[in-house]
């Protein structure tokens, strides 16, 4: 049954499934999976996935399948299994039933093989890889048979057996369907439907030396689970006439419908799994989970959360037309579910000394400050306040525009949550000319409260010199300088639009004493800078690392509207 929820989203697919419960297809029953590769991270294109096919049975009260299409051993492993289990767990969905594994089929798959070949619908081919490529011809020109079409069904069933058997040497022979080697769509054209490989499988170890190929797999797999909307992006198009071709020519009684739609396109990241394996094996990022992937294991180590990433997939919808997404909508939907529920604290990232001259020396004044500004839940914080405080080096000019409503010299700026200060002297390196310290002092009058007959503008956060907390900050942008880094008309390598400033590490941070508390995973807003999450990877009892989810503004958004 459809369920009643009144923001339940809408689209072509679920306008398909509408229809198809209406007509009590299926016997109005829906079943979709989830069916991933092990060869490599899931990134935020697969979440899109996840959330179309997880979110239509949940909402449908039907199910969905985790699947692992796992046919190329030689790329695959038990960690990538894992690491997709945990990422589809942390974006709070959950499977029906077992994780499944297509090779759990290898005997039926073989069998339905058989079939074919009895049915003088498939033949063993003797050509290898190039030269089966070279027979297969082009979109404006058909290809030609192999020499070995017309083998009789005993000689290829004898073949294949021997395949099966391990007595032929990888590539030397594939067994292939018998279509059309003259259609339109190259992928009838006789396509390959298994491969000698002689690779140790994750799951069936040493049983099998050949191996299915994807496109026989997947139809096959859906029809023996039962799946009725098999939802796949736009490239698999094209080769729904062989999902269909497969299906209509063997011994099985189900029939799911194929269903496509445009996967997402992110702009300033990759999303083939190609690419991003090839980032991790040339030492580019720090792994797969490197906070600057598009991975969702990056983006959860970045300090994203499900939330926010199932929020971004809804906004952007399903549709069959290719698009790419502005990063900055994704880096809105952090923004939005972090606003109201991340606390927030100060922390100078960038730290300038200052020492108010006219405040007591040892004395340290317990200031109270909420924890957010609306969300009274949250609770309230205590900043220590004393004679040296560390704010940030950009908070102070001693020559500044007349808009700069910060602290200048002989000026005047609140400190958040504390007293005003003016600053009365500027301390240098002798030798570099550098400022490493600011004399200032505090009017005692000020605390929560505005000073009189004068109006002081600017606010800027701080922390107590003799009371914060040192960490190590890493500020993550954008991994590519170009919004399609994929493009291939400018005959470059996508490598060379990589980032130089995608990641800057800050030694010499300081934040506020109440982090002492926070524990690895917690995300704070950092007032006037972004937000940010204690990495749990890196952070110690000894070492506090912070990443910087995102800023406060979408500070891109500014730079091209500058060089535009």
């Amino acid at each position: 049954m459809v369920t009643t929820e009144p923001n339940r989203p809408t689209n072509f697919i679920r306008n398909i499934i509408d229809d198809d419960i209406k007509n009590n297809k299926n016997n109005g029953q829906v079943v979709t999976r989830f069916p991933p590769e092990p060869n490599g991270f899931l990134h935020i294109g697969h979440a899109k996935s996840i959330c179309l096919n997880f979110g239509i049975a949940r909402d449908y009260q039907g199910q969905c399948h985790l699947r692992f299409d796992d046919t190329n051993p030689s790329k695959e492993s038990e960690h990538y299994i894992q690491a997709i289990k945990e990422d589809v767990q942390w974006l709070g969905f959950h499977w029906d039933g077992p994780i499944r594994f297509a090779s759990a089929y290898f005997d039926q798959l073989f069998d339905y093989a058989v079939e074919l070949i009895k049915a003088g619908k498939a033949f063993v081919c003797d050509l290898n890889a190039d030269q089966t490529r070279e027979t297969r011809g082009t979109l404006t020109k058909p290809g030609s048979n192999s020499p070995y079409r017309t083998r009789s069904v005993d000689e290829n069933l004898t073949l294949f057996m021997q395949m099966r058997d391990g007595e032929f040497a990888d590539g030397s022979h594939t067994l292939r369907a018998k279509i059309d080697m003259a259609s339109p769509n190259i992928n009838l054209r006789d396509p390959v439907l298994y491969r000698i490989m002689r690779t140790s499988h994750h799951q069936t170890g040493d049983n099998w030396v050949i191996y299915p190929m994807y496109d026989f797999t997947h139809c096959i797999s859906d029809a023996i689970e039962g799946i009725t909307h098999s939802l796949c992006t736009l490239e698999f198009a094209d080769h729904r006439p062989l999902y269909d071709w497969s299906l209509d020519n063997i011994s099985i009684d189900s029939h799911p419908q194929q269903i496509e739609f445009s996967r997402l396109a992110l702009e300033y990241t990759i999303t083939s799994k190609r690419k991003l394996a090839s980032l991790v094996e040339k030492q580019l990022v720090s792994g797969w989970d490197d906070p600057r992937m598009p991975t969702i294991a990056g983006l959860r180590q970045r300090g994203y959360t499900p939330a926010s990433i199932r929020d971004f997939c809804d906004r952007i919808g399903v549709t069959k037309v290719d698009n790419t997404i502005e990063m900055g909508l994704l880096e809105y939907c952090i923004r939005l579910d972090l606003e109201d529920k991340a606390p927030r604290a100060m922390g100078v990232l960038r730290p300038l000394r200052v020492v108010i001259e006219n405040y007591p020396e040892g004395q340290v004044e317990q200031l109270n400050a909420p924890c957010h500004p609306q969300n009274e839940s949250l609770g309230t914080r205590t900043l220590p306040f004393t004679r040296e405080i560390f704010i940030d080096q950009n908070d102070f000019r001693e020559d500044a525009p007349k808009k700069y409503k910060r602290l200048i010299t002989g000026g005047e700026v609140r400190l958040r949550h504390a007293y005003i200060i003016k600053c009365q002297q500027v301390i240098k390196d002798e030798i570099s000319g550098e400022i490493i310290e600011l004399r200032c002092t505090y009017d005692d009058q000020t605390l929560g409260k505005a000073p009189e007959g004068r109006k002081v503008k600017g606010v800027i956060h701080w922390v107590s010199a003799s009371h914060s907390l040192q960490a190590e900050v890493r500020l993550y942008d954008r991994l590519f300088t170009t919004a399609n880094p994929e493009a291939d008309d400018t005959g470059q390598d996508f490598t060379q639009f990589i980032n130089p400033k995608s990641l800057e590490i800050i030694n010499n941070a300081f934040v506020e004493s109440s982090l002492a508390n926070a524990t690895p995973g917690d995300r704070y807003q950092f007032e006037r800078e972004g937000y940010f999450y204690i990495d749990n990877k890196d952070t110690t009892k000894d070492k506090l690392v912070i990443n910087r989810i995102v800023t406060l503004r979408d500070s891109w958004a500014k730079i091209s509207q500058k060089n535009a």
